[in-house]
């Protein structure tokens, strides 16, 4: 899957996935979310982002879900 508004630059935030270069993580995005904000609430926070942003990065987020194939549940 192609993501064009997230980055990944070694030498920025540690070489975690950002938005469009910003230093702005995409998990902090993700985190905004699952904190109950809406995406215009993001926006109005960081104004650097766009509505497209926070979707990508929900994206994003679940496509690298996918990939790792977590376990629904751990063994006991």
């Amino acid at each position: 899957m192609n993501f064009e508004r997230i980055t990944v630059n070694p030498a920025q935030m540690g070489g975690a996935p950002c938005i469009r270069g910003l230093r702005i993580p995409a998990s902090t995005v993700v985190a905004m979310v699952a904190d109950g904000m809406s995406p215009d609430e993001i926006v109005s926070e960081l104004p650097d982002l766009a509505v497209d942003d926070v979707w990508e990065a929900l994206r994003f987020a679940a496509e690298a879900v996918r990939e790792r194939e977590l376990p629904l549940h751990r063994a006991a």
